[in-house]
Order: C-alpha cells, then sequence, then structure tokens
C-alpha cells in the first residue's frame, strides 16, 4: 500500500535518514542554486525583512529550523549587534551552521520546534524558513513561536507552494521509475503558499505576505538526478534510490536527455505579536 502521507512530517525519517548528515541537503541546495534562473536568493530576503521589520540596534532573534545556516549566518551580518540563536532537530545540520558561522557570536540549540528551549515573550524575532511542512501541525509551531516572542516582536517565515517541482513529478511518471509519481501528495502539504496566511493568522497579527516564482532550468538529465536522488518523495527501485549517478543512467535509457525547466513558487510572510492591551 502507498503511503498518502508526506516524508517530510515522518519522523522517523526527519530524524534518521532526512537529516542524519548534511550530504543530502548540501547536494539539494547546490542544484537548486547552479540551476536557478529567476528569484532572488531566499535567505537574502528573509535577512532583508528581518532588518526592516526590527528597526532596533539590539535584540534576541532565534532562526528555527536553521538547516546547514547560511540564514542564520546572514542575519548575523545584517543584525551585528543581536543574540543570533540557530535551532534545529538535526546536529549535524548544527554542527554545519556553527562552521559557517565565519567567527558571528551565535549560539546553536538542538531542539523540536514544537517546544522550543526559550522563555516566554524573550525574542524579538523568530524566522522559520522552509521548515513549518515538517509538522503535521505547523499551527502548533507557530503558537509556541508566538509564546516566544516579546508583545511587538516579529515572526518571518518562508514557505514553497504545493505544487513546486510539479514538473519532476512528470519526469519521473513518464520513465516508468516511479508510475505513480503524480499521485504522491506534496512534501509541502501541511505548511505551503496556499494556507500560510491562513495559519499565521491565528497566532498573530499578518503585516505583509508576497510571493515570487523562482524558475530552475536543468541543463541535462544528470542535473534532473542530481536534485531527485535528495528527495524523499517517490517510491524508486533500490538499485537507484539516493543514488545520482544510477538515476541518470536510467533516465536517460527512457527519456530524451534535453533540458528540463521546473518552477516552485516561494511564499514571503512576516506577521508580529500585538502587545497586550
Amino acid at each position: 500500500m502507498r503511503s498518502t502521507s508526506s516524508p517530510f512530517t515522518d519522523l522517523s525519517q526527519v530524524k534518521g535518514p532526512l537529516y542524519a548528515s548534511a550530504d543530502r541537503i548540501t547536494q539539494r541546495t547546490s542544484v537548486l542554486h547552479r540551476t536557478r534562473v529567476s528569484g532572488h536568493h531566499a535567505a537574502d530576503v528573509i535577512a532583508d525583512l528581518a532588518a526592516r521589520a526590527t528597526g532596533q540596534p539590539i535584540g534576541a532573534a532565534v532562526d528555527i529550523g536553521c538547516g546547514r545556516g547560511t540564514t542564520t549566518c546572514l542575519l548575523a551580518r545584517r543584525l551585528p549587534q543581536w543574540n543570533i540563536t540557530a535551532v534545529d532537530l538535526s546536529a549535524a545540520l548544527l554542527a554545519v551552521a556553527r562552521s559557517r558561522s565565519a567567527g558571528a557570536a551565535l549560539s546553536a540549540v538542538r531542539a523540536d520546534f514544537h517546544h522550543l528551549p526559550f522563555a516566554s515573550a524573550s525574542c524579538n524575532l523568530a524566522v522559520a524558513a522552509f521548515c513549518l511542512y515538517h509538522s503535521p501541525d505547523p499551527g502548533q509551531v507557530i503558537t509556541e513561536i508566538t509564546r516566544c516572542l516579546k508583545p511587538g516582536g516579529t515572526f518571518i517565515t518562508a514557505v514553497k507552494s504545493a505544487e513546486s517541482y510539479r514538473e519532476l513529478d512528470h519526469i519521473m511518471a513518464r520513465s516508468g521509475l516511479d508510475p505513480a509519481a503524480l499521485e504522491r501528495p506534496s512534501l509541502y502539504q501541511t505548511a505551503h503558499s496556499g494556507n500560510i496566511e491562513q495559519i499565521t493568522a491565528a497566532s498573530l497579527t499578518v503585516k505583509q505576505v508576497f510571493k515570487e516564482t523562482h524558475q530552475f532550468r536543468f541543463p541535462a538529465l544528470a542535473d534532473v538526478a542530481e536534485y531527485l536522488a535528495t528527495s524523499p518523495k517517490y517510491e524508486l527501485p533500490p538499485s537507484v534510490t539516493g543514488q545520482t549517478d544510477s538515476l541518470a543512467a536510467a533516465l536517460r535509457r527512457r527519456l530524451p536527455d534535453t533540458p528540463v525547466t521546473a518552477t516552485s513558487v516561494v511564499t514571503y510572510l512576516t506577521a508580529i505579536r500585538e502587545a497586550s492591551p
């Protein structure tokens, strides 16, 4: 029986193979950055939003679901007098975030974002970029973030559209490597461009929402395979699962080796915790 749930909300995968090392995320990020032909670097956008929203020389910020620390490091550069804390469930990713901090005064905390280890009303800024879809109930995560924010504190999130990279589902289905690829639930089904404003508004006052289309042009099937090898979405033969070269060879045997374009809509949202009356 095929699962109707997302691997991104499967705690055994999140704690296990998805983030046990930084390799998968490093490869995934590398190929997306290399093939992106439109759309701004999300970490730059988030850092700009944070700098404009905070408007104060000192404060406390948390980067929740920090991953490899790209956004965390940019926040540290844009807010040099702030106390910046990187938060992630993966010890491996936190280690990479620390190593990339380049001397910035960053703290790193391993924690589940459903239960953040911060005092109530202790943070001026909370960022949660491309991580809320790892919760089966992202509203619970935002409620917990709200608890940690000071009155007047700012929350910034970035999510992808549920249909992101849909073109790659068609590739997998046409190749026959995963005939059911088009039927699989989105990896981003719990928190995405279509529902993030409603989810956030249950806890915070939404101030700004905007969307940007990112387009990626993969020059050849080898580049497609480099990305697809990092995706837990598909059910593939064991011989090609997670194996970039084997997957590329299998795709070339089944499909014309021509450029492939894929798209993703990224939604940025800024909200605040209202001051108590």
